[in-house]
């Protein structure tokens, strides 16, 4: 699932098309856009990221736009935005689905045109950068519902690329929790080198609602926290070592014919999910139409 987006990712660095990176919290939406621009042509110019979500409607136009002197309170003298200072370089706009209609609206004319005026401003000024923007959010929804310009969707997603979360990359686990093992105990000076198998499973098993990020927290917690040098079951949170329990297996015996082990892998994470058949599908790997197709 990883290595299908790399090499989308790959092949988009060295144009100018704009990347909308997608996927839940944690899937490491900036550290692709990095590394878009890493394997770009403007991988020696600056990288700028900005947390669209993070800052107020009142910010975040400055923050992006700049603002001339005197156009707001407290704006004391003329302050480029991100936009100026990322010109022939990347600008990487995370979490774009939060922006407020009339910020969509002046981003939309920098993506077609490179033109835009600071806040208060009147002189027309002029960027060339590129833009990768991401987003946790269902933007397509977003769009049908109205709480996102159509038009700017369309701009934004010149080339779409859907991260996987980590439940669909299990392989991935081990590799990533030996990588945080290492660094975290360099960091902090511990002499850790080590995942004993039974630790290493309950990892795997681990559902990750919060991705790799989520990993990574645990893992530098454990680190930390360690008595030996071998990371044990009773190391791990028990958050972790309580979530895989007998309740959340489905045992099928030996034998069951293949349609009747679909039927209960469907029921049982449809039951799992709540009824959420989107979520169900994206837990199975499967697309959402096809659980309707199935329950029918």
């Amino acid at each position: 699932a990883l290595r299908k987006v790399l090499d989308i990712a790959e092949q988009a660095a060295p144009s100018t098309a704009t990347v909308l990176l997608m996927g839940e919290s944690g899937t490491g939406k900036e550290l692709f856009a990095r590394a878009i621009h890493r394997l770009s042509p403007r991988s020696e110019e600056s990288f700028l990221a900005v947390n669209c979500g993070a800052l107020p409607d009142t910010v975040i136009e400055a923050e992006l736009f700049g603002a001339d002197k005197g156009a707001y309170t407290g704006a004391h003298t003329t302050r480029n935005g991100r936009f100026s200072r990322a010109h022939k370089g990347t600008l990487f706009l995370d979490e774009v689905g939060e922006l407020a209609s009339h910020v969509q609206v002046k981003l939309l004319r920098v993506l077609q045109s490179g033109e835009y005026d600071r806040v208060g401003g009147s002189e027309t000024l002029y960027t060339d950068c590129r833009v990768i923007a991401a987003t946790n959010l269902d933007v397509e929804a977003a769009v049908r519902s109205g709480d996102f310009r159509e038009d700017l969707f369309y701009r934004l997603n010149v080339i779409p690329i859907t991260l996987p979360p980590l439940r669909r990359r299990r392989d991935d686990v081990p590799l990533l929790a030996d990588y945080f093992l290492r660094l975290y105990s360099e960091k902090n000076q511990k002499s850790v080198v080590e995942i004993s198998s039974e630790a290493l499973e309950r990892l795997v098993d681990y559902g990750w609602p919060g991705n790799v990020r989520e990993l990574e927290n645990t893992m530098e917690r454990v680190v930390v926290l360690a008595k030996h040098n071998v990371l044990g079951l009773t190391d791990l949170p028990e958050s972790i070592v309580e979530a895989v329990t007998a309740s959340d297996m489905l045992s099928i015996p030996l034998g069951t014919p293949l349609e009747e082990i679909e039927r209960r892998l469907i029921r049982e994470t449809l039951r799992f999910t709540e009824g959420d058949k989107k979520r169900a599908a994206q837990l199975l790997g499967i697309a959402t139409r096809t659980i309707y197709r199935k329950l029918n």
